[in-house]
């Protein structure tokens, strides 16, 4: 390929990528429950030797004790949904299934580390549930926008949600 078509391809791929950066993952239907149901972006960023960092869309719905999260990429196409009920969770990705009896164990695989879930819930009810090690901020939840950060056990993690309003 020529340095000019190879500029072009180039151009066209940053264009697609900025456009993608405005998809949104599907809205509930008309008449649906929102009162457990959030979407929008979040991002995981654990600070260990390889510095690893997740981000995507979102839809999480249910409760800790049972429910559903399904990850998008810009594009709004699906990376994986992960369901969970009592004593059983299941992660798709990329067409292949994995069934376990933990949820944190499907949750660490899908985003690298581990997330408090049980109490995300709260937070995202704006309740200040404790979860071991975690510590989250609240203060900004009417806007949108909620961060926990994972201090102990190291390496350091920090969860950001920016919900859509």
């Amino acid at each position: 390929m020529r340095a000019p078509e190879r500029a072009r391809l180039g151009l066209a791929v940053l264009a697609a990528a900025w456009l993608a950066g405005c998809a949104k993952p599907p809205r509930p239907a008309e008449g649906e429950d929102r009162a457990d149901r959030w979407s929008g972006r979040l991002a995981v960023q654990v600070d260990d030797a390889a510095a690893q960092s997740f981000s995507a869309g979102f839809v999480l719905s249910g409760s800790a004790r049972e429910g559903t999260l399904t990850l998008y990429n810009p594009l709004g196409n699906t990376l994986a949904e992960l369901g969970w009920q009592p004593g059983r969770a299941l992660l798709k990705t990329g067409g292949q299934l994995r069934e376990s009896p933990s949820l944190h164990d499907l949750v660490r695989e899908l985003t690298g580390t581990e997330l408090p879930i049980e109490a995300l819930f709260g937070w995202l009810h704006g309740q200040a549930v404790q979860a071991s090690g975690w510590q989250a901020d609240l203060s900004r939840l009417t806007d949108g926008r909620l961060v926990a950060t994972r201090h102990t056990p190291a390496p350091q993690a920090v969860l950001r949600l920016v919900l859509e309003r």
